[in-house]
Formats: C-alpha cells, structure tokens, sequence
C-alpha cells in the first residue's frame, strides 16, 4: 500500500491499492463520525478531515440550498454527508453535502441508501480549499450523481451529461439558481453576521423565484 500526500498534509490522505473489505472496515469502525470523510475509488482511498473554513463553506451553501428550496415551496431531503457506495462497481464516496430533490420520495423515511436499489442524491456539494476535487468527477459520474456544485472562491455547477461532467452557468436540480448568484450570496457572508446574512440572503433569494 502506497502513501501519497497533498498539501497541507493533515487536510488530505491517499492511500492506493487499498481493498474493498478494508474499505467496509473502516466505514465500520468510523461508523456515524463526521470526520474523516471516506472516498474509494476502484483500490484508491481517500482519507480527507475538513477544517473549519471548509465546513464554514459547506454549511453557507447547504443553508443556501434550502433556502432556495423553502422559498420555492419544493419538498426535500438535506442527506448530509451520507455515505453512498456499490460494492460491484468498487466505489463509494462521502460528500460535503447532498441533496435529493426530484427523487426525494423513493429515500423518504430511510435509514440506509443503497446505491444498487436506490437513487443517488440529485445534488452534491464538493468544497475545494485546499485541494482539487475535479480527480473524483470520474467516481461521481460512474454512481451517477446528476450535479456537482464545487465551491472554491466561487461557485461551480458541474450536470452529468452522457457519463460526463459539464460546467453550466444554471442548475438543473434547481434551475432558478445560477452558479454568479450563488457565488454573490457567499461573497456576501464574508461581510455580514449570521442573522443579516440570512435576512439578506431571503430577501435576494425571494427576487429569483417570484
């Protein structure tokens, strides 16, 4: 098992020729921790421990996520960083965040997804700080995740289109939201406190859906 290490060191791990069964162990002594967070692609691991600026990122977008979605009366599920994997593909993966949106109802009221019977989430949230996370594209698009928003001074949005990722101006989980009017709302948190932030973001979130 080889070592590969990004910079800074403590963020991010890979580890390759790793096995599936070493994989489900570690999912299984980690159990329902939030950190660190797990991604296998096909024998290569990826051991990643967000720090507070990537978390304070994530959350900002989630939170603008379900705002959007509040104010547009659409019914949803916040999966968190869910683990989602396929043992036949030898792949899994732990998001930043996700969303299900049009396929809220087949996950409603479960403890477990399985990506084999299940659909995977209509949205995820990928925050690059310190590292590129364009690598593992390849491993969302083969679990068939239908759009990336990858956030790092910007924002991103990245729809599956014929098993591959292309970058649009507009969502199409949420096709209200433009990748410039979310990057405004995350420029905007820099400047105000929480509560004048959420008051602001509502007020410019309510001009994009009347």
């Amino acid at each position: 098992m080889s070592i590969v290490t990004n910079r800074p060191p403590t963020d991010r791990i890979i580890l390759r020729n790793v096995s599936w069964e070493t994989y489900e162990r570690l999912l299984k002594d980690l159990g329902s921790s939030s950190v660190p967070r797990l991604a296998f692609d096909q024998g290569v691991l990826e051991i990643m421990s967000p720090h507070l600026e990537h978390e304070t990122a994530n959350r900002t977008l989630a939170a603008i996520i379900e705002m959007v979605l509040d104010e547009l009366g659409v019914d949803f599920e916040n999966a968190g960083s869910t683990t989602f994997k396929r043992e036949k593909a030898k792949r899994g993966f732990e998001p930043d965040s996700c969303f299900y949106i049009r396929n809220v109802e087949p996950i409603r009221n479960k403890k477990k997804i399985d990506l084999d019977v299940d659909p995977p989430p209509d949205l995820l949230i990928e925050v690059d700080l310190t590292h590129n996370s364009l690598d593992k594209f390849p491993l969302y698009a083969a679990l068939h995740v239908p759009e990336v928003w990858r956030y790092t001074d910007a924002l991103e949005i990245w729809v599956l289109k014929h098993g591959r990722y292309s970058r649009q101006a507009r969502s199409h989980a949420i096709p209200v939201v433009e990748d410039v009017f979310v990057s405004g709302l995350m420029q905007s948190k820099q400047s105000l406190k929480r509560p004048a932030w959420l008051r602001e973001a509502r007020k410019r979130i309510r001009t994009i859906v009347s």
